[in-house]
């Protein structure tokens, strides 16, 4: 049994970062929106999500805060993040399957890491779709207590018009404060 693991949110400069892992049935037929979610348009991450949480073996999908982020660093969080998720499947698994080139054993577990893992195994992209589609409905949620930064159109990321409304309101206490504005290679302080 594989868990598949992927993160998203890792290159924003507000809110948590987000993981998932996922056991899928191989001998399942896998629905065709299961693949990359930076492939797919939002409704169809979304009925891929259902799909998952519908026909999974098991799936789990946590978080490291961004306070956690400031603490640690994101590439720890990441890994903390897939951990946690990992701690929570319900059926046991003998493979990890993680998408990237890095990650901290997990107990004894053999794991692979794969470049672009999420084009190449159903589990991971499966992984991909529930951290992002999780992540952006918490960003959805944080948009209407913090309106000025448009998270329901950036979700966090460092557009333009994010980071003009950092500049003009400052920070939220979802902020990453240990990330920086690249166009001005600003630190970001509260």
């Amino acid at each position: 049994m594989e868990a598949g693991c992927d993160e998203a949110g890792r290159g924003c400069l507000a809110g948590p970062v987000f993981a998932a892992a996922v056991i899928l049935d191989s001998s399942k037929e896998i629905s065709p929106f299961i693949r990359d979610s930076k492939k797919l348009r939002l409704d169809q991450r979304e009925r891929a999500a259902n799909w998952i949480e519908q026909n999974a073996v098991a799936f789990a999908v946590e978080s490291c805060s961004a306070e956690e982020i400031d603490q640690w660093n994101i590439l720890q969080c990441s890994f903390i993040a897939m951990h946690r998720a990992l701690d929570q499947l319900k059926e046991p698994f003998d493979r990890i399957l993680v998408d990237g080139n890095r990650f901290k054993p997990y107990q004894q577990i053999p794991f692979e890491c794969i470049v672009k893992g999420d084009d190449q195994f159903t589990s991971i992209a499966a992984a991909s779709i529930l951290a992002k589609v999780y992540r952006d409905r918490y960003m959805l949620q944080q948009s209407d207590r913090y309106p000025m930064y448009q998270w329901q159109k950036n979700k966090g990321y460092p557009t333009k018009n994010h980071i003009q409304a950092i500049e003009q309101h400052g920070i939220s206490p979802i902020h990453r404060k240990t990330f920086s504005i690249k166009s001005k290679q600003l630190r970001l302080f509260s």
